[in-house]
């Protein structure tokens, strides 16, 4: 199997964020199955709003840049997606949105296209996130993102996580194993290819 290359993030920059330790565990998951992993907090990548009236003036920020470069030089990414009102964070919407613009003789959608993608959520609520995970899906693969059929969404986030940050229950670890390593599998044949 070709190793292939992830980056694993969270769509919160919140310090106490459960998606962001259910990304650390996601990592971990990745690399046991034979990835190499790029752990990733948005935190480090601050960017405006989207808006295409400051792109024409400033161009792409700095670190939207970064991030494209970055996310060009992987195979596929696992994020935890953290559920705002039933939809996406503002902040992994902003990130999508600033990558999906093209640099000079830039493909479209080069950060995106033709990359594989599993899906995590982590709540305190009874659904796990579940409902975010719908609209980030739609989102990703109207952009070219292959995203594995398996998902992952972690109710009571809250009491979920043993004190080394484990996820408590094997049950559930199995559950988000199962996620990672669809996207391990894909991303290493899509390298093969």
């Amino acid at each position: 199997m070709t190793t292939p290359k992830l980056v694993v993030f969270a769509g919160s920059a919140r310090k106490g964020s459960w998606n962001r330790k259910l990304a650390q565990v996601a990592s971990s998951m990745a690399r046991d199955a034979g990835a190499a992993v790029t752990p990733l907090d948005l935190a480090d990548y601050p960017m405006p709003i989207m808006d295409e009236d400051a792109e024409a003036a400033d161009g792409l920020p700095g670190n939207a840049l970064k991030l494209k470069d970055l996310f060009k030089a992987h195979d596929g990414y696992i994020i935890a997606c953290p559920e705002y009102n039933s939809s996406i964070t503002p902040l992994l919407k902003n990130t999508i949105d600033w990558l999906s613009r093209p640099r000079e003789g830039e493909a479209v959608l080069a950060c995106f296209r033709g990359k594989v993608c599993g899906l995590l959520a982590a709540s305190p609520g009874a659904l796990g996130g579940l409902r975010g995970l719908v609209h980030v899906r739609a989102i990703l693969g109207n952009i070219g993102v292959h995203l594995v059929p398996e998902q992952f969404a972690l109710s009571a986030a809250h009491e979920a996580f043993g004190p080394d940050g484990s996820l408590a229950d094997p049950k559930r670890a199995a559950m988000a194993r199962a996620v990672v390593a669809s996207v391990v599998r894909a991303a290493s044949r899509l390298r093969e290819d």
